[in-house]
């Protein structure tokens, strides 16, 4: 190393990590001695063989990060266990975030609860630098099924992260903020979050979310959800039923004509729904129907186009039976940018942990409202791939493969591979003043997460 490497390297003569590039400083030789990992046998304080009166502790920030997330290995596991076997729907996650920002306060983050006015939503915070990274956790659960998207292993391995991440902070000038999201499947919270603000000021967010299989960039799609209400008239079904206005004929003419519809919609357009009343009793005419839906496009664009036309569908029911169609829209979904330098990082850190990828591989098409995030910010949403013996996300053998020692694998690598990506940003002069400038130049998110 050059004297002025040497120099910039050391403060207050004790040696610092030196900028290595995207491939990050975990890639650098070391020794583990007493348990804990060194570039040389000698740095080590407390070993009898060490030489005598070293002091130069040289433990690199990537190797102290994957130390931590090994010592808290039966807090990080524990948890996940605990919300998998407590599942709760969305906007109602009030053990489930407790738990999760009571770990974290244990462990020395300033904890901002109810942020954006959500019971369920926080912020926790370690470290003050100037580079800001938020880990966005998610822990809401799906009706009928549990925990079958792996939202407890995407809330654990948040913490393993930021818990890791905080050991660090101060040396590479971090400020790392746990943020609690709720409502991910369909409530879009942290849509609601980002118009309240509480993404102003970061620089970067990251996510890993369970599958079965890693993958760098899986596909997502934006999505909007909504409800839909046909109001009818009742009669009596065989004595008069020619003074009914039925709001169930309604939806057959709705979901008819969307069937006809798909034949000219993109291939990657989505449109699915249920309806989730359809009337009282059987020699009623119904007078009262309803249903959620949902349509999925490539872009938020296109996803605007698709809706129009699926919403002319469910005019023509209304036209046809003579019921009147009432709306309620949820928040728009974006689409997912993955920004390339911080795949790039996760993709080392992941592989340095036995995790490969293979091109082409993954999932069908999802939606996550993480990809309202990854418009405004560097984001990435990678796939932590976990043993689902034939299952996908959204089935009642995917909940359950959620618990298993392969979804323990998946907390404690995809807290690592978080950890390492955000120090690897850290450590990179390129990609931290990039992400630095990014910031600068973006005045602020609010009203920028799109409902429409």
């Amino acid at each position: 190393m050059s004297g002025d490497r040497a120099a910039a390297a050391t403060r207050g003569g004790r040696p610092r990590s030196v900028v290595r590039g995207v491939g990050g400083p975990w890639r650098a030789s070391y020794v583990r001695c007493c348990g804990t990992r060194y570039r040389s046998k000698a740095a080590c304080r407390c070993c009898p063989t060490a030489a005598a009166g070293s002091n130069e502790v040289t433990v690199l920030p990537a190797d102290r990060a994957r130390d931590v997330v090994d010592e808290r290995a039966e807090d990080l596991i524990e948890l996940s266990h605990a919300i998998h076997a407590d599942p709760e729907l969305g906007f109602a996650e009030l053990r489930s975030s407790a738990r999760v920002a009571t770990v974290l306060a244990d462990h020395g983050f300033a904890v901002e609860w109810a942020a954006a006015g959500l019971e369920t939503a926080f912020v926790a915070r370690a470290g003050s630098g100037p580079l800001r990274i938020a880990i966005c956790c998610e822990y809401d659960a799906l009706p009928g099924v549990g925990h079958a998207c792996g939202h407890n292993v995407i809330a654990s391995a948040a913490v393993g992260a930021g818990i890791a991440l905080a050991a660090v902070a101060d040396e590479l000038g971090l400020t790392v903020d746990v943020v609690g999201t709720p409502a991910e499947e369909g409530g879009g919270g942290k849509v609601l979050m980002l118009e309240a603000g509480v993404f102003d000021g970061y620089h970067a967010a990251l996510m890993v979310h369970p599958f079965p299989f890693d993958g760098l960039e899986p596909a997502v799609l934006a999505a909007q959800g909504f409800e839909i209400r046909y109001e009818g008239r009742e009669a009596h079904a065989g004595a008069y039923p020619e003074l009914g206005i039925n709001a169930a004929d309604a939806f057959v003419v709705a979901q008819t004509a969307i069937g006809l519809l798909r034949q000219h919609l993109r291939r990657t357009d989505r449109v699915h729904g249920i309806v989730t009343h359809g009337g009282d009793a059987q020699n009623i005419v119904p007078a009262h129907t309803a249903g959620k839906w949902m349509v999925r496009a490539t872009t938020l664009d296109d996803l605007d186009d698709v809706r129009l036309r699926v919403m002319r569908c469910f005019e023509a029911g209304a036209v046809a039976s003579g019921a009147t169609l009432e709306v309620s829209y949820l928040p728009r979904y974006g689409q997912m940018v993955h920004d390339p330098d911080l795949v790039a990082l996760y993709r080392t850190a992941a592989e340095s942990l036995g995790r490969s990828f293979t091109a082409g591989g993954g999932a069908g098409s999802f939606s996550t409202d993480m990809g309202n995030v990854s418009l405004l910010l560097p984001s990435i949403h990678p796939a932590i791939g976990i043993d689902a013996r034939g299952s996908s996300n959204h089935q009642p053998e995917f909940a359950a493969a959620c618990a298993t020692q392969s979804a323990d694998r998946a907390v404690m690598d995809g807290a690592k591979a978080l950890a390492l990506t955000a120090i690897g940003a850290a450590l990179d002069a390129r990609i931290r003043e990039r992400l630095l400038s990014l910031g600068s130049e973006r005045a602020t998110l609010r009203g920028s997460a799109g409902r429409r």
